[in-house]
This record gives C-alpha cells, sequence and structure tokens, in this order.
C-alpha cells in the first residue's frame, strides 16, 4: 500500500466518517456537495451545545452561496443518506439536519432486497411520472432528441431520470447538458452516462454552469473544440455532432491556410444557403486561400473589386444592341433623286421595252 497514517501523541480530535459513505455516495457527488456534508457532520459529530450552528455558518465557513448549501441538503436528502427537520414550517433556510446511520441502512436496504422485486431496489430520484410530465416542456424534450442524436441510440427510462436529476442536482440548463454529452463523445469518444455526469459534476466545481463561460473555459483548455463550436453555431448547425470529415476541414483552415478564427466566422456569413454546410464554406475560403487572403480588411477590397466588375457587365448587358456598320450603309439610293410620278413614268416604259423584246420588235 502508498499510504499509511503516521501516529502522533496529540489529540486534536477527529471524525469517523462511514466507508460507505467514501466508497458509494461520495463519488456521485460534486465537491460542493461533499464538503457541506462533511463539514455538517463534522457540527453534529462535535455535539458541542455552545457552538450555534445554521447553515449560514456552512456558506462562512466554506465562503460559498447559501443556496448552493442548501442544494447541497436537497441533494443528500435525494440520496435518503439525510433528513431534513423543520424547526419552523414556514422558514426554509434554518432547518435541523439528521445524519442517518449508513451501516444500518445499507443493512436495511440489503435486507429488503430478499422482500422486494428487482426493480424496487433503488428508485430514481425523478419517477416516471416526472419524466413525463418533464417532456411537456419543449427545451426538456429537445434535449433528449439531442442526446439521442449524440448517443447514437435511444436513451433508456431510468437514463433520462437521471439526466433529469442534473439540472436540479447541479444547477445546470438543459443546453448545459446537451453541450456536456457532445464534449464527451466528440472529443473524448465516451458514450457512458456516468462519465457524462462526471463533466457536469466539474463543470459545476468549477462555477461553470452557463453556456457562456464554458465556452470561455474551452477556449483556453480546448482551442480545437471551442473552433469547431464557434463555426458550427454561425452556421446553425450546433444541434448536431461535429463529423470527423467536417473537422479535417476546419482544421485545415486554420493550419493549412492559417487563416483565423474571424476570417473563418466572415466566411460562414457568406453561406446564405437553405442548408449552410462546412463543405460550402470551404469552397469560400480555397478560394480567398488563392487569392492570398489573410484579413478581413483584404476581403473589403476584394469585395469592391467584384462589386465593380458586377456593374461594369450589367451596364454592357442593359445597353441597346448596336446594328452593324458596312459599307453598304453609306450607299446613296437613286431612288432618292426622284418624285412618284417620274418613277413611275420610269417603270413603265421599262415594262414596254421588256414587252417589244419578247415580241422581237426591239
Amino acid at each position: 500500500m502508498s499510504f499509511f497514517l503516521e501516529t502522533t501523541d496529540m489529540d486534536l480530535g477527529d471524525t469517523p466518517i462511514e466507508n460507505i459513505f467514501i466508497n458509494d455516495y461520495m463519488p456521485m457527488a460534486n465537491g460542493t456537495y461533499v464538503k457541506v456534508y462533511l463539514l455538517g457532520y463534522k457540527y453534529a459529530h462535535d455535539r458541542d451545545e455552545k457552538i450555534e450552528v445554521n447553515n449560514a455558518t456552512i456558506a462562512k465557513h466554506l465562503d460559498i452561496p447559501l443556496d448552493d448549501v442548501l442544494r447541497a441538503w436537497d441533494f443528500w436528502e435525494g440520496k435518503g443518506i439525510i433528513e431534513k427537520l423543520p424547526i419552523d414550517s414556514e422558514d426554509r433556510i434554518n432547518y435541523k439536519v439528521k445524519f442517518l446511520n449508513l451501516k444500518q441502512l445499507y443493512i436495511k436496504n440489503n435486507i429488503g432486497l430478499f422482500d422486494q422485486p428487482k426493480s424496487d431496489i433503488r428508485m430514481p430520484a425523478y419517477s416516471t411520472k416526472d419524466l413525463i410530465e418533464a417532456n411537456k416542456f419543449p427545451e426538456i424534450n429537445n434535449m433528449f432528441n439531442v442526446i439521442d442524436d449524440i448517443m447514437r441510440r435511444q436513451t433508456v427510462p431510468t437514463e433520462k431520470q437521471k439526466i433529469l436529476s442534473w439540472i436540479s442536482d447541479y444547477n445546470m440548463n438543459p443546453d448545459v447538458i446537451e453541450k456536456a454529452f457532445s464534449y464527451g463523445v466528440e472529443r473524448r469518444g465516451i458514450r457512458k452516462i456516468n462519465y457524462i455526469e462526471g463533466i457536469v459534476r466539474n463543470w459545476y466545481d468549477e462555477g461553470l454552469t452557463n453556456m457562456n463561460a464554458i465556452m470561455e473555459s474551452l477556449k483556453t483548455k480546448d482551442i480545437k473544440y471551442y473552433r469547431y463550436q464557434k463555426i458550427m453555431k454561425s452556421l446553425g448547425l450546433d444541434k448536431r455532432p461535429v463529423r470527423e470529415d467536417e473537422m479535417e476541414i476546419i482544421d485545415n483552415w486554420f493550419e493549412g491556410y492559417g487563416f483565423s478564427l474571424e476570417l473563418i466566422l466572415e466566411a460562414c456569413q457568406r453561406d446564405r444557403n437553405p442548408k449552410p454546410s462546412v463543405e460550402y464554406v470551404n469552397g469560400i475560403l480555397k478560394s480567398w486561400h488563392k487569392k492570398g487572403i489573410k484579413e478581413i480588411e483584404e476581403i473589403e477590397v476584394l469585395d469592391k473589386v467584384e462589386e465593380k466588375k458586377d456593374r461594369i457587365v450589367k451596364k454592357n448587358l442593359n445597353r441597346n444592341p448596336r446594328a452593324t456598320v458596312t459599307r453598304f450603309h453609306n450607299f446613296e439610293q437613286r431612288t432618292d433623286k426622284y418624285t412618284s410620278e417620274q418613277l413611275e413614268e420610269i417603270a413603265k416604259k421599262k415594262r414596254m421595252l421588256h414587252s417589244q423584246r419578247a415580241r422581237g420588235e426591239a
């Protein structure tokens, strides 16, 4: 073993924590919830009536918001290892916390295994009825659809119940839960629910509880993934996973062409097709690369040149076609020298001459 205890002659007090908590319950909770439980357990173990301790005391001691302390107790109550005993029915902040004996709870639950069906051994925090009600909200229903798409399979009801609990346990919005699945599958290649919960828990511990905070964090910790998300969002494709071939194309924009994210996002804005795509933007960027474009300012200059060319072409097309001029246009018609009567007389004489020649008289 690599772990051992140093012996000491001094006794500054100990707080015994049951191994059941460390082995079974601690891994399922975020760091803040564990801190709240341990500090509260210490106060319960000390039993010093001279010290007045409440939730505000714990919040101050741990330097965390009071709401985090209250959420922690709600979480542990949901796991069935504490009981909240109200002092005042209308006071949601001040109440007593009773820590249940985990060994006794363990024995009780295991004895109960012989008396109940296997499916009833551990009831999820949210029931099937809760799940049905939650699915009536578009945000929740859409979240499960996105998760199924990312996981490439249908999540089963028990998994959905667990995912639903993350929203309350970690105070996360559905879009953050979606992003956790996207990150776990696309960047880590792992589709296990427990692993995704670990991502959500880590974000909560770091105070990353909204999309802006998460994206700013990824900007420094995982720049490639940050780029993928910014580009796909710009194209309106952020509700589906990024394909591997798309990742390769996007990587080439940065590593092969040496383009900045700002320039690439400008190209994305020029894809006005009903169904935008990475491939179409790739065509735009490939053209810019051939023309030596590197900066946004150069794009503006190129646009002005292209607009000028378009105006010249349109101007030429809108002009009336000019008749082709030949040497015959300068030919002066002989008929211009005679009046209509004179022309009639000339024609009459030509007819008479033609008739005489036909009879052999001329």
